[in-house]
């Protein structure tokens, strides 16, 4: 009687890694996928990682999330090559989802001043002195630049812990498709989000909130997007957007591009963008997988049927 090898033993697991800043919200992605029927460790240190995996592989787990970061910064900089080693491993079968958690250095300082918390790197282990924040912060990026590069990025810099949630979840139940596209409405005003890949300026177009009875509406609202639609340059802008999109969206899964975010900002991210987003992700639901963030007005009631974006 042949003896089964044990690498056929081990059974199919879905890894995901959230690194990032400190302070950028790690913890709150742990709870998400928690939810999500994944079993969580937090601050598992590198060289434990093949071993944590194919003990999970043998006995319980099918679906893993670990949470890592600068709180093992002497092993960190071999993390890459360990997440390679696992990948590519003889008999093993694991699907690797790396999610980096980022943020401004002004919301990071907020949020440190706010919980009263010490950054992990503030203590320099060499001489016993004390980094100021900022520079710990800028030493952060410093050491986490090669896992930023390899990641997925999710700026969180101006986001609630719901809509990160929200956007872990979806994240994770997209990555079953190749390519997944992610459409994002902004404000200029409140900044660029760090996570864009492509960034599209549609504050030249004609702005519905000089209109006083659509001024309290968004861009999934009828009547602003009858606005809108009524404007040849809108229709434009979102030609052009789209033929630059299938055009290089191609070129991006060949080169292996898992998770493409495009970025439309306006001035206060409630009209024009939102319109766009809406309409561009309808557009390509039926080549790619496609999802929406509404930075600025995600959260707010959605606009009952018949007021729903409407086909110009």
């Amino acid at each position: 009687m042949n003896t089964p090898d044990p690498a056929q033993l081990l059974k199919p697991i879905e890894l995901v890694l959230i690194t990032g800043m400190s302070g950028s919200g790690k913890s709150i992605a742990l709870t998400a996928l928690e939810d999500l029927g994944y079993y969580c460790v937090d601050n598992l240190p590198p060289e434990l990682l093949a071993s944590f995996i194919a003990l999970e592989q043998s006995h319980r787990a099918s679906k893993v999330a670990i949470a890592m970061d600068v709180r093992s910064a002497a092993s960190l900089p071999g993390l890459p090559a360990r997440l390679a080693e696992i990948r590519h491993q003889p008999g093993q079968d694991v699907h690797l989802t790396t999610v980096f958690l980022d943020a401004t250095t002004d919301t990071l300082v907020r949020r440190f001043s706010e919980t009263r918390r010490r950054h992990p790197l503030s203590l320099k282990p060499s001489n016993d002195e004390h980094r100021a924040l900022t520079d710990a912060i800028e030493y952060e990026r410093e050491l986490l630049s090669e896992l930023r590069d390899r990641a997925q990025v999710l700026d969180t810099s101006l986001i609630r812990p719901a809509q990160l949630r929200s956007h872990i979840k979806e994240l994770i139940g997209a990555q079953q498709a190749p390519l997944t596209l992610v459409f994002e409405s902004f404000a200029f005003k409140r900044g660029i989000p760090m996570d864009a890949d492509f960034v599209f300026d549609v504050r030249m177009l004609p702005n519905p909130h000089y209109e006083p009875d659509l001024r309290p509406l968004t861009g999934r609202d009828e009547p602003v997007a009858a606005f809108l639609a009524r404007h040849d340059e809108v229709g434009v802008m979102q030609e052009q957007i789209d033929t630059f999109l299938r055009h290089w969206l191609p070129h991006m899964l060949n080169d292996h591009r898992s998770y493409v975010t495009v970025a439309i900002g306006c001035t206060g991210g409630q009209h024009r963008s939102v319109y766009l987003v809406e309409r561009l992700a309808k557009a390509f639901s039926s080549a790619w997988s496609t999802r929406l963030r509404h930075r600025e007005i995600d959260g707010w009631p959605t606009p009952p049927a018949r007021s729903a974006s409407a086909s110009p």
